[in-house]
């Protein structure tokens, strides 16, 4: 099995294919990124309202917030870390993973704090980290280091595929601003657990992300025989993420036949 969704629910251009909100976006994707809780705890009856226009198949991988992963640095954050998991409750058993986006600024010397942070988190759910400084992309011990302490937790890597945004040619503020915004890191797809996520930055360019999506459809396959990975469609301007999903899952589903057919929306080209 895989999961396949988008990095948020909603976008006001995507009424015209026929998604206002959580409730019709499910019908279509089967799980979702939760950017919205790395800025700010949503409201508790805000976390009710979703569950209720979720279905029980249905999975979102939320992002621990800010004030954990970059303020608090993963230190002495018990209590932020309690009202987090409280504040979600509703949502428990659809929780896909939760995970950790750590700055760049998070070294291999912050490993003993990553190891302590995660070991004292609850053990009912899945989790991931995705990290960012070059030292955990240069194939040394520290990157060693960081996959074993993983492996060891079952804690899943986070996967970042930014190749096609800084391939693209910077025509659009959207390009530029993701180009400036998206970490430029080697794509390291390695498996530390049964939930690998995979983020997939795309362009504007849907032939270019084809292009750059290939090597997906022979490692993601490869996966499902072991795991149940997670995989997610961005592209700098959100609104066509759409045309993103229209443009590979074709071959997505050749690869990956329990995909299922393409969520039934009309042809960016057709309406804007």
């Amino acid at each position: 099995m895989i999961y396949v969704g988008l990095p948020q629910w909603s976008h006001p251009k995507w009424g015209r294919q026929g998604i206002s909100g959580l409730e019709d976006y499910a019908r279509y994707f089967n799980c979702v990124e939760g950017n919205t809780t790395l800025y700010a705890l949503p409201k508790a009856e805000i976390v009710t309202r979703w569950r209720e226009q979720t279905h029980d198949n249905f999975r979102f991988c939320f992002k621990f917030p800010a004030t954990i992963s970059h303020e608090a640095k993963l230190r002495h954050c018990d209590d932020l870390t309690h009202e987090f998991f409280q504040r979600m409750s509703p949502l428990e058993d659809r929780i896909g993973q939760y995970w950790l986006q750590l700055p760049a600024t998070f070294s291999p010397q912050d490993l003993p704090g990553l190891w302590a942070f995660l070991d004292g988190l609850p053990k009912n759910f899945t989790y991931g980290v995705e990290v960012r400084h070059p030292q955990f992309f240069d194939k040394g011990e520290y990157e060693q280091q960081l996959n074993r302490g993983l492996m060891a937790r079952g804690v899943n890597r986070t996967i970042l595929d930014s190749r096609p945004v800084h391939a693209a040619v910077p025509h659009s503020e959207a390009i530029v601003d993701a180009q400036r915004k998206k970490p430029k890191v080697p794509v390291h797809a390695i498996v530390t657990a049964k939930n690998p996520m995979v983020r997939f930055i795309g362009s504007d360019n849907m032939l270019q992300n084809q292009e750059l999506f290939a090597p997906w459809l022979n490692k993601l396959p490869v996966w499902t025989e072991t795991t149940t990975p997670y995989l997610f469609l961005h592209t700098p301007d959100i609104a066509q993420a759409l045309e993103l999903v229209n443009a590979l899952w074709q071959t997505l589903q050749t690869a990956l036949p329990e995909v299922g057919s393409a969520p039934a929306l009309p042809q960016q080209s057709s309406l804007f």
